[in-house]
Order: structure tokens, then C-alpha cells, then sequence
């Protein structure tokens, strides 16, 4: 990663730091890597952070934190990549970060092809398929961080929303005693989380009792779809979870359930599509990814809107 910069009659005065953090969007690690391992430069010549700049002053800084083009595995669809980032899709079943007992086959360990790591700009569950932002810095992983990404997802769950648009706004925490679950709380409980849903319903199977529902995140938190959906009586399809044939929270209200987890095999959950800034380029920029058969599958009606 390297960067050149030509100082402005605003920024006269300041020092090197200063420009670095507020005009290069830096972070305070980025700035200590290339002060200890890299290269800072103004006008050609060696400097140091407390350096004072002047309007024209010509800043060279430069840290080899290249991770160079992915790696092209089946399965994992790579719609776009330049220096910067990527746009992948997670399949089904597989984990985002290596983690115990997936050191060797996560999702950035198959793409990476460097010792460098790579930095998901955003998490999807193992069981969750879709589209992912992967920086290929802590810099660029910084820039995404710093601007909204407009989410959208797909999933199949049970029953029907009535209404059939809306917006859910309610409040999540972590259960007592378990690490994985959440559940809708009042905003005054300890450890309340504001949380807020979109939802829409595409299309709905009457014989099935299943439905098709586009959701957009106003928040990001944890299983937030999973949580608010299951709240308003539609658990998703395959849920482990939350879902009717959960451990957790058992339901008997579909009676269709455990042959249509069975078929589904997963969550029925897809990040979709995604609409973000280029964090360099400035750029608009907006990728989708079709749904998977593991839910389309689930009814004739799921299979018009890939």
C-alpha cells in the first residue's frame, strides 16, 4: 500500500502525523507500520511523523502489506477484485475467520495467498451463503468501516407477514447463559442492543405455509434477521437455532417444519446484495448474487425471483 499526497494551503503547518491520520484517513496502527517497518518520505527526502509540512510539500508513504490477487477456488465466485478489495460469495457451510476446527478450510485462508491477512468488511454465519466485502488492508478495511454499506437479504421463513412491509425495531441482547443465543428485550434490560429490520415479503407459497422475504439492515447486529424474524411468529427455514425444530426455541405451530428443514439442509439465509462507495475511487458500486438452490428449491414460487 502506498500513498502520495500533495500538501494544501489547508493542511500548511500541520504536522506529517496529522496530514497521515486527517487527510490520508489513517489509522494509528497504519501510521506506526510504516514509521517502524516502512517508507516516509516528503519531497524525496527521509522524514520523521513530527515533521512540519509546508503547502506543496509532496508526501511519499509506503508499507509492503500487499496481499496480491486471491486465489481462484471452485465454489467461491469472485465478481470483482482490484488492489484494493473484492467482492466474493460465501458458500453455505463454510466459516468467514479460521477458527478451532476450521484452521485450514475458512473462507480467507482459501482466498489468501500471502502471509498478509486479508479483513472481512463484513460476517456472515457459516450456514448463511452470499455476498462479502474482503479488504485486502487494515487501511481499506478502515476506509469500508467509516461508510454505510446498504445490506439486503434474502430468506425463506414460515408463515406470512401481515403487514407484508415494515420496519421492526426492537431491541436484542444475549440470553442469560449462552454465548450463541439472542433474543428481543426491552430497551432498559442490561446489555440491550438497539436493533432495527426492514422487511418485505417477495413471494408467498400457500400449500407450504412458507414465505420469501426480502430484509434490509438498519443495524448489524448479531442473528439480528434470525431474531426479529422468529419474534414476529416467522422463524426461517433450517434455523438451528431459533427455528421450530430448535433446541432452543421448539415450536409446533408449523407442521411442515421438519420436512422442510430437512430438505432446506441450512439456514435458509442469503446476503444478496450490496450497495457501498468505492473507498478509493469514490465510485457507486452495487453487486448482487443469486439465490441458491438449497432455497430456491423449497417451492416453485421461490424459483422467479433468483
Amino acid at each position: 500500500m502506498q500513498f502520495n499526497h500533495t500538501v494544501t494551503s489547508q493542511e500548511d503547518g500541520r504536522t506529517l502525523k496529522s496530514v497521515m491520520s486527517h487527510e490520508l484517513n489513517m489509522s494509528s496502527t497504519m501510521i506506526k507500520r510504516i514509521k517502524l517497518y516502512g517508507t516516509l518520505e516528503v519531497n524525496g527526502q527521509h522524514a520523521i511523523v513530527k515533521h512540519i509540512v509546508k503547502e506543496g510539500d509532496v508526501i511519499f508513504a509506503k508499507y509492503d502489506d500487499d496481499v496480491g490477487k486471491l486465489n481462484d477456488i471452485p465454489g467461491i465466485p469472485i465478481l470483482y477484485e482490484d488492489e484494493f478489495f473484492a467482492v466474493v460469495v460465501k458458500p453455505s457451510g463454510m466459516v468467514t475467520h479460521p477458527v478451532h476446527g476450521h484452521l485450514d478450510d475458512s473462507l480467507l485462508t482459501a482466498l489468501n495467498p500471502s502471509a498478509n491477512p486479508l479483513h472481512p468488511v463484513m460476517r456472515l454465519d457459516r450456514e448463511t451463503s452470499g455476498l462479502m466485502i474482503v479488504a485486502k488492508t487494515g487501511h481499506i478495511h478502515k476506509l469500508f468501516s467509516e461508510q454505510k454499506i446498504e445490506k439486503t437479504y434474502l430468506a425463506a421463513v414460515y408463515g406470512i407477514f401481515e403487514p407484508d412491509e415494515g420496519t421492526i425495531d426492537l431491541p436484542i441482547k444475549r440470553r442469560e447463559g449462552s454465548v450463541m443465543i439472542r433474543d428481543v428485550c426491552h430497551e432498559s434490560d442490561p446489555g440491550a442492543h438497539n436493533c432495527i429490520t426492514h422487511y418485505k415479503s417477495v413471494t408467498f407459497d400457500k400449500d407450504l405455509d412458507i414465505s420469501l422475504v426480502r430484509f434490509v439492515l438498519g443495524t448489524g447486529r448479531c442473528h439480528q434477521i434470525r431474531v426479529h424474524s422468529t419474534f414476529m411468529g416467522h422463524p426461517l427455514i433450517g434455523d438451528g437455532l431459533y427455528g421450530p425444530n430448535s433446541d432452543d426455541n421448539p415450536s409446533d405451530a408449523f407442521p411442515l417444519s421438519s420436512v422442510l428443514d430437512k430438505k432446506c439442509g441450512r439456514v435458509a439465509l442469503h446476503a444478496a446484495k450490496i450497495s457501498f462507495t468505492h473507498p478509493v475511487s469514490g465510485i457507486k458500486m452495487e453487486f448482487e448474487a443469486k439465490l441458491p438452490d438449497e432455497i430456491t428449491n423449497l417451492s416453485p414460487k421461490f424459483a422467479d425471483h433468483l
